[in-house]
């Protein structure tokens, strides 16, 4: 059966599409089949695969409305082991659109829907990756009870921590109210600029923080990092030599141990 990891963090910026794409395309290339769930209106996570927006005939969005299974929103990119089910634009009113039936149906049958559709096809894939938007809304928390754990993207920035309180609140209340079994998969830190000293500063606070969650890998502000996506590709396949690929494979590798598959 499939891990499902959803990467969260409400503030942007952080890397967590970035992650979401690198991540699910190198623990492929290490032979782990890998579904990538596009949960961010924007799309860029669709893209950053290689997927043409105009060519999307069934998105997340359908799967949520009912109009359509989960199963028929599954696309099989170019890329050996790896699946993407897209995001549209459409996404952008669900939040809306879940609390009104949420009010009208008074229960929380809309904060399991994700959960209930990936039971149908947990057993085909070994992870199961979800990026998340950048915000703690409905859509948010359906993939926090849909997961088995969460990594929390953190930038190498001053005001790291920002915010990151309010996020562990949420998680904590999800475990409480909706996913008792929900746990932190880990702490990565991202667009660490090694020529400054505030970067191994944030790097020292982050491990204090939250201790052994932290990845040992860090992922490097590397500007081949932020032209991969616009050519449709995964770093492990844009620049396979990159420090950025050497990373992500690092990170992949740590998942794969952290969870004891081979």
């Amino acid at each position: 059966m499939g891990k499902v990891i959803a990467l969260v963090n409400q503030k942007g910026g952080v890397g967590k599409t970035t992650t979401c794409i690198n991540l699910s395309a190198s623990l492929a290339v290490l032979g782990q089949k890998v579904l990538l769930i596009d949960l961010d209106p924007q799309g860029n996570t669709s893209t950053g695969v290689g997927i043409n927006k105009g060519d999307i005939d069934v998105s997340i969005y359908e799967v949520f409305a009912g109009e359509k299974p989960i199963s028929d929103a599954i696309i099989k990119t170019k890329y050996k082991n790896l699946s993407v089910i897209p995001a549209s634009i459409n996404l952008a009113g669900l939040d809306i659109e879940l609390v009104e039936k949420s009010r009208e149906e008074k229960d929380f049958d809309k904060l399991t829907q994700l959960k209930n559709h990936l039971a149908t096809i947990k057993d085909n894939f070994d992870y199961i990756i979800l990026d998340c938007p950048p915000s703690l809304g409905i859509i948010t928390t359906n993939a926090l009870v849909a997961s088995n754990s969460v990594i929390i993207p953190v930038q190498c920035e001053f005001f790291a921590l920002e915010g990151i309180t309010q996020l562990l609140k949420t998680i904590m209340l999800a475990q409480k109210q909706l996913n008792p079994t929900l746990d932190i998969e880990g702490v990565l830190l991202t667009m660490l600029d090694s020529r400054t000293n505030l970067g191994f500063e944030v790097v020292d606070d982050i491990r204090k923080f939250f201790k052994e969650k932290v990845y040992n890998t860090i992922i490097p502000r590397l500007i081949k990092l932020t032209e991969a996506p616009s050519h449709g590709e995964p770093i492990v396949v844009y620049d396979p030599k990159s420090r950025g690929s050497e990373a992500y494979i690092n990170l992949a590798k740590e998942v794969i141990s952290r969870n004891g598959n081979q």
